[in-house]
Formats: C-alpha cells, structure tokens, sequence
C-alpha cells in the first residue's frame, strides 16, 4: 500500500540512526553556552507577523518573500517563526528579563520556517543555535559572543573557519553611506533586479545581500561602508578586532557582509566554510542596538547570531568529522520461557528505576534470537534466566565484547553495583 503523502518539501526526518549525531552536536552547544554564562530560553513556534516586518524588515528577502504567513481562525495574521532573534527579543521585552539585572544571556535551540528553493543544508525547516546578549555597548560584548562561537565550532572539529567581521556603521553615520550607495545604484539601475529596483530608494544596503547575479556584480564595486564610518564606530569597531586578537582568534575584515537583516548595526560577522559550496556560512550573527525599543520594549542594547545544525553536520561530514554512537543499552535480559518473563520483567523495571538501560523481548523470540537481537542493538552486557537461576539465584553476566561471563546474584542491587565497576552508568556519562 503506497503512502498516503510524504514529508512536505523541504523538510526531512531526523531517524534514529542519524539523532544520535544531532544529540552529540547539541550536547555540546548547549554545554558551551553554560561555560560563557547563558541560560536557555523557549519561545513559540509562531508570532503576530508584524513582530517580523518591524524587526527584520519589510525590505528583506525573508519578509518580502520567504515567510510562512496565514490568518488564524480568529483572522489574526500570524508567522512561523522565520529567525529567533525576533522572538527573543519580544520575550524579552514581555517578560522583563532585564528586571533581574544586565547582562542578560540566552541561548537557543529551536526550528524556523522560510519558504525559498531546497538545497543542501538550507531546508524550508531548519534548525537553529543561537545566543542572545542583552545589556552592553561596549566591543567587548561582540567579543563575548564571537568567542562562543569560535569555541563550540572547534570543539566540534571545525577548526580552520574562516571568521569575517564587518562595521555596517549607526543611525548617525549610515544615512551617508546609503545616500553614496543611491546615487552609485542609480547609476546603473537598468542592471538590478526588480526587488532590488523597489529596494533603491527605500533601503538600499539591501541591494548588497542580492543574490542575483547582475545585482550581486554591482555590489562588489558598489562604495565601502567603512569609508563612511563616524569616530565612535570606527573607534568601536577597531576595539572588537583588539579583543578578537587578544583572544586569539584569526579575523578578516570583509567590507561585503551586511547580513540579510534591517536590525543589525555596527559590527556584523560570519564564519565562513568553503566545503558545502555556495551557502557556505555556518553561523552569522552581529550587533542590534535599538531593536528592543523599536517593537515597544525598554530599550537595551544587544548582539547575538544564530548557526544552523543541518549546516554543521554538513561541514562536520565533510570534514569526516566521526560522532561517537552511544551504547543504546547497558543490559540485555533474555528470559528461557513464559514462567521466567514475568520475574525478568520486574528486574527490568528496578534495573531501569535505578537508571540503567536495560532491554528484554517482547517478540516471544527464543533464545538464539533473543541473543542475535541483544548483539544488533549493541548491548554491553546480557544474561539469560532460566528455572534454574531463578532456583539458585545466581545469573551468569556477560560482556558482550570480551565475551567474559561472571557470576552474579539474581537481584537488581547485586547487578547495578557490577555494572556500575564495568561502565559508567548514564548519569555518569554527561554529553560532551
């Protein structure tokens, strides 16, 4: 019988034999984030859409064209979640969190949605880790969560990234800057797309994130955003290279990146791997002073990034990064026959109360299968009861990869200390 329908385009499941990976990555996202000081944060999966259009931009690709938009029953229009930074700002805000004193420092991980074409790491779906610092102007706030960044990336084995940063200027030394981008794009409108065309005169920094060809050849010849920078940015943005050096991470500065986001001012940034081709970016992120005050909040300043997983465990296959795959199980317990299954399905159960991860049949295999099935999962021990080990109290443990076999008292704390000197039980064994 054929399938009703398949996962919509551009989404994809995450099966068992590949979760694992995606448990690794984050295990060590989310212990990074608490060795720099950010707590978690969780927010809805959709917002009011006008959250968005104030504060990504209605002059962006994700607002003009890529967001999942509908009216609710209560024909209120709401928004799948395109980007978090949006969201948790607007949390932010609500919820007063700078009540308990600044800096405030989150972290996420959670889905977005934005409708475009489907290619390599880059799903209508997606996955993102992100931070959030809310609270300090100063260079060394870019630092802070720069080097977030540069720590969990290498720990996950991708060293050798290439970090760009940028200074996109402020309120006060931009307009300058957009005025020479007009009259430089003006010159040459009869070569930029149509967006771009509606994009001229309303925002033109836009035109700089194009990916169209023609739009995306006037960019790089187009005036330099560093030219036009007032002292206090110019002086800001030299403190951030000051304390990227100090921290020792290798920098470049590329006068390109604008980020595909209205809110961003002065420093922007991207790690950059040239191994998943064209959308090689693997975290991107930059500074948002003002966007707290501009959705209706009390204004605190902030920068923060976000850093897709799909594209890390592209960049991390590539690499032939190798992820450890857990021991799905500590203990396999084979029961003879159906007097012994219901003995074994009470040690079972204290086994697992006490927290080890233990498996028995429930296919009525016999033992020989019973056995082959304990070897396909990758158990680290198993044994078998019988009338007789029932009677003596006494079953034999084996090591599923020595093949060594000990004896041991049929009683689930005998069994717990033995594997406990073995292997180290789950809650021993943080992911890291």
């Amino acid at each position: 019988m054929a399938l009703l329908t398949g996962a919509p385009r551009g989404t994809k499941d995450v099966t068992p034999d590949e979760s694992y990976k995606w448990q690794y990555v984050e295990g060590i996202l989310r212990e990074t984030a608490r060795e720099f000081g950010f707590s978690e944060i969780r927010f809805p999966t959709f917002e009011h859409t006008e959250l968005f259009i104030r504060s990504v931009g209605d002059t962006t690709d994700v607002v003009q064209k890529e967001m999942y938009t509908f009216l609710d029953k209560g024909g209120r229009s709401v928004t799948l979640r395109p980007e978090g930074t949006a969201s948790v700002v607007r949390s932010f805000a609500e919820n007063a969190l700078y009540g308990s004193g600044l800096p405030v420092k989150v972290y996420y991980i959670a889905p977005n949605f934005r409708y475009e074409k489907p290619q390599a790491g880059r799903l209508r779906e997606h996955h993102q880790f992100g931070v959030e610092y809310f609270g300090s102007e100063r260079p060394e706030a870019e630092a802070e969560v720069i080097g977030i960044a540069d720590t969990y990336l290498k720990r996950l084995g991708l060293t050798g990234l290439e970090v760009q940063i940028n200074s996109i200027g402020c309120r006060q030394c931009r307009p300058g800057f957009h005025q020479k981008l007009k009259e430089y794009f003006r010159a040459h409108q009869e070569e930029l797309c149509p967006t771009c065309l509606e994009r001229l005169e309303r925002n033109p920094l836009r035109i700089l994130d194009c990916k169209n060809e023609s739009c995306a050849r006037l960019a790089a010849e187009a005036p330099v955003g560093l030219d036009f920078l007032c002292p206090d940015c110019r002086d800001h943005f030299e403190q951030v290279q000051e304390f990227l050096t100090a921290m020792g991470i290798s920098f470049t500065v590329n006068p390109q990146i604008v980020r595909g986001l209205d809110y961003y001012i002065r420093t922007v940034f991207e790690f950059v791997s040239n191994e998943i081709g064209a959308q090689g970016t693997v975290c991107g992120g930059g500074r948002y002073d003002g966007l707290v005050g501009s959705i209706g909040g009390k204004d605190a300043p902030g920068i923060g990034f976000g850093s897709g997983i799909e594209r890390l465990l592209l960049v991390m296959e590539a690499r032939g990064v190798e992820i450890p795959r857990p021991r799905s199980c500590d203990l396999f317990v084979a029961a003879l026959g159906e007097a012994e299954s219901f003995p074994v399905q009470k040690l079972v159960m204290e086994l697992r109360r006490a927290g080890l991860a233990v498996e028995r049949d429930t296919m009525g295999r016999g033992l020989k299968a019973q056995m082959k099935y304990a070897g396909r999962i990758g158990t680290r021990f198993s044994c078998v009861v019988g009338s007789n080990e029932l009677e003596q109290g006494v079953i034999k443990m084996k090591d599923m990869d020595s093949g060594v076999q000990t004896d041991c008292p049929l009683e689930a704390g005998a069994i717990l200390s033995l594997l406990q000197k073995e292997t180290k039980t789950p809650k021993e064994n943080p992911e890291k």
